[in-house]
């Protein structure tokens, strides 16, 4: 059964913790189950069921069968989008959904220009801090101090 609820993580593009929380079971039932340290629980399977109607409960329990129920169709699960799987851009149509201010062209954005100045900063003009010493902290609870001298 582990591998069944990879499966269909997987087919949903859902992480453990995704998978976890959309179906309101803690995230570290989900990672033993994963781990192969614990076998699902009949409460998991339950909210697996429940969460997830569209679920073949044979396939889920014996691995009889297809994943999905008969007539379920597959595109229509809403999956999780991810940085690698980010499914196809914008429709013309869905893009035109998009509340646009009066006055301003969200096509053409605005330019803001900032002139950034290479400033040359002289080291010895900033004399007011100085080191007064430093502190060499080893992992064994040993430590150094190093106290500069003063530049003639």
């Amino acid at each position: 059964m582990r591998e069944r609820i990879r499966q269909i993580m997987e087919n949903e593009n859902l992480t453990p913790a995704k998978f976890a929380d959309r179906l309101q079971i803690n995230r570290a039932n989900i990672s033993h189950i994963l781990n192969g340290r614990n076998n699902p629980s009949l409460d998991v399977v339950t909210k697996i069921l429940s969460g997830m109607p569209y679920i073949n409960t044979e396939w889920l329990i014996n691995g009889t069968g297809q994943m999905y129920k008969d007539g379920f169709d597959m595109d229509s699960i809403p999956k999780e989008h991810d940085l690698f799987h980010q499914g196809p851009p914008a429709t013309l149509q869905e893009k035109e959904t998009v509340v646009k201010p009066e006055g301003i062209d969200v096509n053409k954005p605005e330019k803001n220009i900032q002139v950034i100045e290479n400033k040359i900063i002289d080291a010895q003009k900033n004399n007011d801090k100085k080191i007064r010493q430093i502190i060499i902290y080893y992992n064994d609870s040993t430590f150094e101090t190093f106290v500069p001298q003063p530049v003639k």
